[in-house]
Parts: structure tokens; C-alpha cells; sequence
């Protein structure tokens, strides 16, 4: 008996790597997956940004969104994959959220 044959991307490409990574069990996830998008992308923001003490503003507001995003990322992932980069991007926004906070906070002078 014949059986179809299932068409997957090249096993080199970086998104057949990303899908093995995030989608593990086969299965797609996308709020799941966009969560962990977003997060990475605030995650890094928040501590590049950090790093500049006049960024205070853009590094404790990203911190703070990647912290909420991260946390609810981690509530609904369903992957161990999904879990390892919500844990590392959720820990880099948070360091870019405390040290924005020390260099000015979430306001900065704004408000009083």
C-alpha cells in the first residue's frame, strides 16, 4: 500500500528548526507561539535598552509588557520548547524592567 508522503520544509531552514523547537507535540499552537514572539522581542528591547540610562522610559515599559506577556505565556504554553524561551526572554525583561526602574521608572519625571 501507498502512502502520502508528508512535504516538510528542509531540515536546515531556520523555520523547520523553530517549528521543532516550539511545536514539539506536533501540533500547532499560535497564541502560544505569538506569545513567545512577543516576548522575545520585548525581552531583548527591554535589556538592550537598559543599558542606556536616558532609555529608562522605553526599558521599564517593555520590561513591564514582557513581564505581563511572559507570565501569561507561561500560564497557557503547552511545549517545553515554548516554556525554555518564555523562562529566558520572560528573566531578560525582567532585568531590563528593574534596571529601568532604577535609572528613572516608569514615568520618569512625567507625572509630580
Amino acid at each position: 500500500m501507498t502512502q502520502a508522503v508528508r512535504q516538510s520544509p528542509s531540515p536546515r531552514s531556520p523555520r523547520s528548526l523553530l517549528n521543532a523547537v516550539l511545536n514539539s507535540d506536533g501540533k500547532p499552537h499560535p497564541l502560544q507561539n505569538t506569545l513567545v514572539g512577543v516576548t522575545v522581542v520585548l525581552g531583548l528591547l527591554a535589556f538592550v535598552s537598559s543599558a542606556f540610562k536616558d532609555l529608562h522610559l522605553l526599558s521599564s515599559w517593555s520590561g513591564l509588557a514582557g513581564i505581563l506577556t511572559g507570565a501569561w505565556g507561561q500560564f497557557i504554553s503547552a511545549t517545553t520548547g515554548e516554556r525554555f524561551l518564555l523562562i529566558i526572554f520572560l528573566g531578560a525583561s525582567a532585568v531590563g524592567f528593574f534596571l529601568g526602574m532604577a535609572h528613572g521608572g516608569l514615568f520618569g519625571g512625567l507625572i509630580g
